[in-house]
């Protein structure tokens, strides 16, 4: 049960718009609004993984050639045994 505050009033009154044909069932107009909602949180991070991909790649090799072929030995000598 969800009790029905002046923002989801709203938000069932306008889901009643993009979905006439549930004009008349608001508790179906709040469960579509819930099941658009969640797809959109879904599409939203894939989108952030798909971004963070690009942001990998657009960087991959960026330091190539940084540091000596013997830099992680000389690292490890430094480190007290």
């Amino acid at each position: 049960m969800i009790t029905e505050t002046d923002d989801i009033a709203q938000a069932i009154d306008e889901a009643a718009g993009l979905w006439p044909e549930l004009a008349g069932a608001r508790g179906r107009l709040l469960l579509r609004l819930i099941e658009e909602g969640y797809q959109a949180i879904l599409a939203g991070r894939q989108e952030q993984v798909a971004q963070r991909r690009a942001a990998v790649e657009r960087t991959r090799g960026a330091l190539t050639g940084a540091y000596g072929s013997d830099y992680l030995e000389r690292l490890r000598e430094e480190w007290p045994a």
